[in-house]
């Protein structure tokens, strides 16, 4: 048996690897796929190890996703702002940097994960209902303290109600995929577009960076504490909607809201676990999917799931140090200018593929619409409204 967990794990990272780094696949459709294939070709084999691979794969993915947004601005459904920060840093010549912290606080938010877990699962079945009554004012009150904190307000609002309409429009489609071509426009191309305008050229990147100290952690940490479990634990929230709560909560600045991002993230996919155990609900696709395996999992799953989790975020803490390095070396040899513009061919086909032409249209009007937003001079999580709004509207209606 210790052999099979051992080759779950190692096949989990290494698909975990591949679908991280590969725009456009997520952990739900790796997920769907398993189940689909659960009930006839894995048959001869214990569920528990397709359990395994799923927890290892989750973390892994989360972990090296921010590798492609940031180095090429193709965001998942769950690293779209760190776009914005990070290809910031990489026009600095801190690309390596700013995905490094986020791998600094995967690693943070791994151990948070195993420190918090149990305590969480206690109080859960407590505050669960309560907490799930007040939070579409919880995120009003996120949405009027995020325009607020904006010189210009009336420019903040305006992107956060122009996002937000769009998101709502896109959710409310039939469409396959939505977030897809919703977030790869608005926090993607649109930012591909600008760069294209501006003739940005990559410079020589640092392979280096100034050693994060602890107590430099401490803000964007607690940020992602507080955040973190009310998004693994109720519907309609996921990492997104966590770092602007997060962000709130601390005010980081712009290395130390990449951090926040990075704990954030592996929390909030690592607490979907932990509900799945406490209160039987799925908040992650990779959650969803170890339910239709196993159905509801007891105390000695959950401890190996967690177990998985600590060992595979390790492992992909070293692995996000080697491949951005290898990434490194290769983005410093191509004219960024054409890349951006091979990268926004890749995405509209791949959004014509998975989501059709409907999705395409709307791929077509979020860069504009994100384009529109960036071009104000506001915060870019102003533009999270397009996944805060329709959230509020779907607790209130």
């Amino acid at each position: 048996m210790l052999i099979g967990l051992i080759l779950a794990i190692g096949i989990g990272i290494l698909i975990g690897i591949i679908t991280g780094l590969f725009p456009g696949i997520h952990i739900n459709l790796v997920g769907a796929f398993l189940i689909t294939l659960s009930y006839s070709l894995f048959n001869q084999f214990s569920m528990i190890y397709l359990v395994v691979f799923i927890s290892a794969l989750a973390i892994t993915h989360t972990f090296i996703d921010f590798i492609p947004s940031i180095f090429l601005g193709c965001p998942d459904t769950d690293t779209e702002l760190s776009v914005l920060p990070g290809h910031e840093m990489l026009k600095q010549g801190k690309g390596y940097e700013a995905v490094m912290r986020t791998a600094y606080g995967g690693l943070s938010g791994v151990i948070l994960l195993v420190i918090l877990s149990f305590p969480l699962s206690l109080l859960l079945s407590k505050i669960y209902p309560p907490i799930q009554k007040i939070i579409p004012y919880i995120l009003i009150l996120v949405c009027i303290i995020m325009v607020l904190s904006e010189k210009n307000k009336f420019k903040a609002f305006l992107v956060l109600i122009l996002t937000g309409i769009l998101g709502t429009f896109v959710l409310d489609l039939n469409l396959k995929e939505p977030l897809l071509p919703l977030l790869s426009g608005l926090f993607g191309s649109s930012m591909l577009l600008l760069s294209i305008k501006q003739k940005t050229k990559i410079p020589t990147q640092k392979i280096s960076f100034e050693k994060i100290k602890l107590k430099n952690m401490l803000r964007p940490l607690s940020g992602a504490i507080i955040a973190s479990p009310l998004c693994g634990f109720l519907p309609g929230l996921g990492g997104g909607q966590a770092a602007v709560i997060g962000n709130q909560i601390s005010r980081t600045n712009t290395k130390d809201f990449l951090l926040l991002l990075g704990t954030v993230n592996v929390l909030v996919m690592g607490l979907s676990f932990v509900s799945l155990y406490s209160i039987s609900k799925t908040r992650t696709g990779a959650a969803a999917a170890v339910q239709s395996l196993l159905g509801q999992i007891n105390l000695s799953t959950l401890l190996l799931i967690l177990f998985v989790c600590l060992i595979s975020g390790i492992a992909s803490f070293f692995l996000v140090k080697k491949l951005s390095i290898i990434f490194l070396k290769y983005i410093e040899k191509i004219n960024y200018n054409k890349l951006s513009k091979g990268i926004i061919i890749f995405l509209a086909i791949l959004i014509l593929i998975i989501s059709g032409i409907l999705g395409l249209f709307i791929f077509t009007l979020s860069t504009a619409v994100g384009y529109y937003c960036i071009q104000l001079n506001v915060k870019k999580t102003q533009m999270m409204g397009c996944l805060l709004i329709p959230t509020i509207l779907l607790y209130l209606f």
